[in-house]
């Protein structure tokens, strides 16, 4: 039996009749660089800037590095876009959150769009949490709580004012506020419990009542409840 057509001369099988060999789809300058994004977001997330190489972020995306090094220059100007999309994202959440008219449910507002970040966003909030060698260039969480809390000082400012309060401490509590929220989604992003309004309500209830009135079972009073 002639067996010419199911193999070729060095005995190897020959192609399926009518099969094709796929051909790699070349990416574009921009999609490259938004998969070298996506790949060192979750590697920076999972193991830190120090913990992460080039080599690695090339292997991941299946490129040499010198194609790392042609769009970002090195680790270092990759972790920064990261992290300055991250910052971005986060303040743009937290401004667009504040819409409300009345304090308390503004409290709950910012609460919210914090936790409602860290869901979303957990490999982000986890690289902005970590202290970086190039927080400097970068910006780091605390600046970007700064930034938060310039905003709500507005807010108490505004309120300190109409209750009779001294408008100069608003800044001292804008602080305050933010940071305990930022420090308990710290702590949130890893245990996930109570529910996120939950968290809210709590953070909001120590916030508006004060540890001499808090509530014992602390409500919402905007429209969302979850």
């Amino acid at each position: 039996m002639d067996n010419s057509s199911a193999s070729n001369s060095k005995g190897k099988p020959s192609p399926a009749p009518g099969a094709r060999r796929t051909r790699r789809v070349r990416m574009t300058g921009a999609e490259r660089r938004e998969q070298l994004l996506d790949i060192g977001r979750t590697l920076f997330a999972e193991r830190g800037y120090e913990g992460t190489s080039v080599e690695e972020i090339a292997a991941k995306a299946g490129v040499s590095k010198p194609v790392v090094y042609e769009h970002f220059g090195g680790k270092e100007g990759l972790y920064a876009v990261v992290v300055d999309r991250e910052m971005r994202q986060l303040l743009d959440m937290v401004t667009g959150a504040l819409t409300a008219g009345h304090p308390r449910e503004l409290l709950e507002q910012a609460a919210f769009a914090l936790l409602d970040y860290i869901e979303t966003f957990t490999d982000g909030f986890r690289i902005l949490v970590r202290d970086s060698p190039v927080a400097q260039s970068t910006g780091t969480f605390a600046s970007l709580i700064s930034d938060i809390a310039t905003q709500v000082e507005d807010i108490l400012g505004l309120e300190f004012k109409a209750r009779g309060f001294d408008p100069k401490l608003a800044p001292l509590y804008a602080q305050a506020l933010v940071g305990m929220v930022a420090l308990t989604g710290q702590w949130w992003v890893d245990t996930r419990k109570p529910k996120k309004a939950e968290v809210a309500a709590h953070l909001v209830n120590l916030a508006w009542h004060g540890l001499g009135n808090l509530e014992a079972r602390p409500r919402l009073i905007g429209h969302r409840k979850n």
